[in-house]
């Protein structure tokens, strides 16, 4: 392949392999820019408006803009035909090149001529950045640098000037510099970013002695005998750019160029191994010593479709963006091909080849840049210089090895011809506590294929694999590394069909595999106590785990129904067949799948469901059936929403898993978990907790007196003492309170007023009002027909509303107070979706469980969130004869899913035969959201949440 295209290059350049049939031929920049006939026809314009300065330049400015429209569009039609971006790149600079250089002929002959330059009037102008390796993107930067030889005259100044306006008035975003050849050394010596920029420098036009000049000095003063520190310099800069961007390539909505896996990572593994290897062009750099064959084939590949993603983006959003985000996803899955096929859609699809190729570079990457800074370090100084470098030292396992503190191997026949090594390289690892070298990792990669699946069932090869994955040192960087050299889902498929897969909503941050092994390391992070701050409760309980293997096992196959139907039926299924195969005891096997199976149930039910009711703890304290099982599902419960994403953990989710976790607890080991039992264990626990309530502060509140049990079980003394504080000044028919809570992340609100219909709706509505996200909402039923509301809130980012604003949270107060008294209530305002909220269908649903609970109805509702939705719904019910006893929030991305204990006004049931036209109601305020949006029948939720992973 030809990636570098000078002005005026008659030769064909190659296009790369197209994902499409049908391709383009390849290209000659003659056909596209005549730079003989543009130099012409500028010449004529010289002639013609000499006289006219403003004429002729606007002239020029036509003719040299008409070149770069059509070179553009003609490459934006050959990408929609199938060529790749890579090969669009390099035609869009030739072109640029083109343009360039006729502009610069154009003003230096015609413009502002030196019939004898001078020293001072001698110039060279390259290109630099990504320009200067040849390549542009449709709205990229042309970056520039005007190199002079010694001092700065009125001639050259004119030059520059002139260039750099017609290229502006051309709408190009140009970044220049114009500096001395000296000045070039000093700072290329001191500032790595122009170092790296003059290393990918591109002579285009001008005084070639002085580009040569340049050359030489840069090669002798900069590069010679710098390479471990351009390295270590370079890596600290890509840690740091990771860092910023999440530290993951798997996010899923990936910033192609700058993100982890990305195309400056690419370009990263190409600077180092051009500044220690040499190499002008991208093949010249590729066919150096830092890469075999296939590594070279890698890189291209990789390059090839990032560089086609790029420049698709670029042209769909006609700007310079690079951030796939999931409002652009579905048209660019369209624009590349991507349709819906085996149970994924085209967005699907397109997304899992992204996140592979993201894959692909993280490991080439990894390896090669390890080698490039091991080979540099280990470069000796001095007289060291004539001394053998040390032998690398044997290890009892044969034919591995310690090289400069890292593990290796003696050569990649010991894969070849023992596969069990791949799994006992890992394991070897986490044993010596060591890292993995990069040549044992690249051999790894390319004799993965040795690892047949007859070595599944292998005894020897099934202890290797049990030890690494469930190690008790650091189990999730021996997975990661193992996922890395491709080892872990050929030897585990039932992982291997979840490897870059990703689901299509702003729930999930992470692909499937990527989310699954940062829980097996917070799963980790629990074990070791240094998750201790943010779960006590794990924690303390870990040690007393009596199947911690099996846990292990349960979060790494956790994921392994997604996409295959029901998540956790199918998850149970592969992970059953999974763990057989290893080995495992039946018992232990279906312990596994029996986590797999139910590891959604806890956040559903403490999310979900009213805990507090007595049906609620006896259906899951029977799900459950042990403590041990409910120690388990504890632990894996935290570890997976805590993987999940930024910002979805949170302490107000701890909380409820706690209280859920100590109520189940009771009931289990109580010895009875029937709703009758349980309800008289909470009726115990609620005196208890007026009796220590009374002790400690006195008399109660009169608002306190009469409020049903469900209220004293749900809340801790603290709140309980808080809750009587705020409600001293009852003895008036409307009060409230607020408070922040920052162990649970909210402020929560208290608003204790005479029952009516509409409160909850009205209530609602003021705090949607006020910015308020309510994340749960527990009703109580009082004395002389007063109710006792208790909200949690957050803002948007999901913290406490107004936690350093005392005066919003009076505010709020105020107007609650006001409505609760009988005050109308003005209806939120409408807002329309994002445009990433737009991206996403979302059905609404509904349906209405009538065994859930003893004394209530539960209606569930999801759909599209908006602001005043929950009023909206609330109001619906408000409409139909309904009351709402307790209210559960829950949001994932742009759905929101709401659930409602419900009863009649003045208590009981609703009447079965109005479940239809309540669904149709509900329904039709869910689709307020989706214009135009069909009508869809009504489903279960959990049919509907599938695709949900807590």
């Amino acid at each position: 392949m030809t990636d570098t295209l000078a002005p005026n290059k008659t030769s064909p350049a190659p296009v790369a392999a197209a994902p499409k049939t049908g391709r383009p031929r390849p290209w000659r920049i003659g056909d596209i820019v005549d730079g003989r006939q543009l130099r012409v026809q500028l010449t004529a314009v010289a002639l013609t408006h000499g006289g006219d300065e403003r004429a002729m330049r606007q002239r020029a400015l036509d003719l040299l803009h008409s070149a770069l429209f059509r070179g553009r569009m003609i490459a934006q039609e050959r990408l929609e035909a199938g060529a790749d971006g890579l090969n669009t790149a390099y035609l869009l600079g030739a072109v640029m090149d083109e343009v360039l250089s006729a502009l610069y002929d154009f003003t230096t002959i015609h413009v502002f001529r030196a019939r004898n330059p001078t020293e001072g009037e001698r110039m060279a102008v390259f290109a630099v950045g990504g320009y200067g390796r040849g390549v542009l993107a449709p709205s990229s930067d042309v970056d520039l640098l005007f190199i002079r030889s010694y001092k700065l005259t009125p001639w050259a100044e004119s030059v520059i000037e002139y260039m750099l306006y017609a290229l502006w008035d051309m709408g190009l975003k140009v970044g220049h510099s114009f500096r001395t050849l000296d000045e070039c050394i000093k700072l290329a010596k001191t500032d790595q970013t122009i170092r790296t920029a003059i290393l990918d420098r591109r002579f285009l036009f001008g005084d070639q002695v002085l580009a040569t000049r340049l050359d030489a000095r840069f090669d002798a003063d900069v590069v010679a005998g710098k390479g471990a520190d351009f390295v270590a310099d370079k890596l600290r800069e890509r840690n740091a750019r990771h860092n910023r961007d999440g530290d993951s390539r798997y996010r899923v909505e990936p910033n192609i160029k700058e993100g982890k896996g990305g195309l400056r990572d690419l370009q990263t593994l190409f600077w180092l191994a051009k500044f220690i290897h040499g190499g002008r062009t991208l093949e010249e750099v590729l066919r150096n010593a830092a890469f075999t064959k296939a590594d070279a084939s890698a890189f291209r590949r990789a390059a090839r479709f990032l560089w086609t993603v790029r420049c698709h983006l670029h042209y769909l959003t006609g700007r310079s963006e690079d951030r796939l985000t999931f409002d652009l996803q579905p048209e660019m899955a369209a624009r590349m091909g991507y349709v819906a096929k085996g149970g994924y859609s085209g967005v699907e699809r397109f997304m899992k080849r992204y996140f592979l190729v993201a894959k692909d570079v993280g490991a080439l990457t990894r390896i090669l840049c390890a080698k490039l800074e091991a080979d540099e370090q280990k470069k000796p100084t001095g007289l060291m210089r004539f001394m053998p470098p040390p032998a690398p030292k044997p290890l009892k396992a044969k034919g591995f090895v310690l090289d400069g503190g890292r593990l290796s191997i003696v050569g990649p026949e010991i894969f070849q011809s023992d596969p069990r090594n791949l799994l006992r390289l890992f394991k070897l690892a986490d044993d010596e506590g060591v890292d993995i070298h990069p040549d044992a990792m690249s051999a790894a990669r390319r004799n993965v294929s040795k690892l047949k699946a007859s070595y599944r069932k292998d005894d020897e090869a099934r202890a290797l694999f049990l030890s690494a994955a469930t190690s008790k040192r650091h189990p999730g960087v021996s997975l990661k590394l193992m996922n890395e050299a491709g080892v872990l889902g050929k030897y585990l498929p039932e992982f291997g069909r979840i490897v870059a897969q990703t689901q299509f909503n702003m729930y999930h941050h992470f692909t499937v595999d990527e989310h699954t092994l940062k829980a097996v390391e917070t799963l980790n992070d629990i074990e070791i106590g240094e998750a201790k701050d943010l779960h006590p409760l794990s924690t303390e309980l870990f040690p007393k785990l009596d199947h911690r293997r099996a846990l292990y096992l349960a979060m790494l196959l956790h994921d392994t129904g997604k996409g295959q139907g029901d998540q956790q039926i199918e998850g149970a299924k592969a992970a059953r067949a999974a763990c057989r195969r290893l080995g495992l005891p039946k018992e232990e096997a279906e312990l596994v799948a029996w986590l797999v199976g139910n590891h959604l149930e806890m956040s559903d039910t403490a999310q979900r469901r009213d805990i507090s009711d007595p049906a609620t703890i006896a259906q899951f304290a029977k799900l459950v059936g042990s403590v041990e099982r409910l120690r388990l599902l504890l632990i894996l419960t935290v570890a997976d929403i805590r993987a999940v994403g930024p910002g979805v953990w949170n302490a107000w989710k701890g909380q409820l898993l706690r209280d859920l976790y100590f109520a189940t607890e009771a009931a289990l080991r109580g010895g009875r978990a029937d709703e009758e039992s349980v309800r008289r264990q909470l009726a115990r626990r609620a005196e208890a907790a007026r009796a220590e309530l009374k002790a400690s502060i006195g008399e109660l509140p009169k608002a306190l007196e009469g409020v049903e049990d469900a209220y004293w079980v749900t809340f801790d003394q603290p709140t309980l003492a808080w809750h009587a504080a705020a409600l001293r000044s009852a003895d008036a028919d409307v009060t409230a309170g607020a408070r922040v809570d920052t162990v649970r992340s909210s402020t929560e609100i208290i608003v204790y007023a005479e029952d009516r219909a509409g409160l909850f709706a009205n209530l609602a509505a003021v705090l949607k009002s006020a910015g308020a996200n309510v994340v749960a909402a527990r009703l109580y039923s009082g004395a002389k027909g007063h109710v006792l509301d208790v909200f949690d809130v957050q803002d948007s980012n999901g913290g406490p509303l107004g936690a350093e604003d005392t005066l919003r949270r009076q505010k709020l107060i105020d107007e609650l107070v006001t409505i609760a008294g009988g005050a109308p209530v003005a209806r939120p305002k409408a807002q329309a979706a994002s445009r990433r909220h737009a991206a996403f269908i979302v059905e609404p649903v509904v349906s209405i469980d009538r065994a859930a609970s003893l004394e209530h109805t539960v209606i569930e509702v999801s759909g599209r969130d908006r602001p005043g939705l929950m009023y909206e719904i609330a109001d619906v019910l408000n409409q139909a004869g309904l009351s709402i006893v307790s209210a559960h929030v829950e949001s994932y991305g742009a759905r929101v899913h709401d659930v409602f204990y419900i009863e009649v006004i003045g208590g009981g049931a609703p009447p079965k035969d109005k479940d239809s036209e309540l669904i149709e109601s509900l329904e039709a305020v869910l689709r307020d959201g989706e214009p135009g949006a069909p009508k869809t029948p009504a489903r279960t939720l959990k049919r509907a949440h599938a695709s949900l992973d807590r």
